[in-house]
């Protein structure tokens, strides 16, 4: 996976070496932190600064 391009805008507020590479920024999060990466959510979403899955859901209008 390393390696891979992004071509849409990442909405991610985080300053990191992956910001814009959705690929390498997962397995990051799936290998090292947990979490859900910013670039999940819509820049609406990651400006509350809660990452937790809940937020996700309401963020993508899913119901938790």
């Amino acid at each position: 996976m390393p390696g891979c391009s992004n071509t849409r805008p990442c909405p991610c507020t985080a300053d990191c070496p992956r910001h814009g590479k959705c690929c390498d920024c997962v397995a990051h999060h799936r290998d090292n932190e947990g979490g859900i990466p910013g670039c999940f959510f819509s820049t609406e979403g990651e400006a509350l600064l809660d990452r937790s899955l809940e937020t996700l859901c309401k963020d993508r209008g899913l119901k938790f």
